[in-house]
């Protein structure tokens, strides 16, 4: 038997939506342990893909904004505006307001169920990304990572 995309996925798949706030998303991705989930639309379809990349970049960036607007800010007025950078319950106030879709990489590299194996492999390696989307009729039908393809790879050296 060859094996094929269907095979190897996991399902279901947690998924967030385009809505989801920062703060939330961080949350399930520490309670699941998953490092990415993708981000669907109303209708089922994938509108993107929420990584703890995209997460690190977003807190890098909400610290590198108010550092350099606060400090001219703090400089000019008291009191001008809150201290993102120096109280963690504001910070965590500004992740509670951006929403996966601020952030959130556009598209995703999906993939048939009937795909085989080398497929997926080389969507993964060619892209340089941890996972792709199994999808069919335009929904999400599962995930294969590249920790699920592991298995496979201690199968073939016996």
């Amino acid at each position: 038997m060859d094996l094929t995309a269907k095979n190897v996925m996991t399902n279901p798949v947690v998924a967030v939506s385009p809505e989801t706030s920062l703060a939330d998303a961080h949350r399930l991705f520490v309670e699941e342990g998953i490092h990415g989930a993708p981000v669907l639309e109303d209708d089922g379809s994938i509108a993107g893909v929420i990584s703890s990349s995209d997460l690190l970049r977003a807190v890098h960036n909400e610290r590198d904004t108010v550092s350099s607007e606060g400090d001219y800010l703090r400089d000019l007025l008291e009191f001008s505006a809150p201290d993102w950078a120096g109280d963690p319950n504001d910070f965590q106030d500004r992740l509670g307001q951006q929403t996966v879709s601020e952030v959130m990489t556009t598209g995703a590299v999906t993939i048939a169920p009937d795909a085989p194996i080398s497929e997926v492999a080389r969507a993964l390696r060619t892209h340089q990304i941890h996972r792709v989307w199994v999808e069919e009729d335009g929904k999400l039908r599962g995930v294969i990572s590249t920790f699920d393809l592991m298995p496979v790879l201690e199968d073939l050296s016996g």
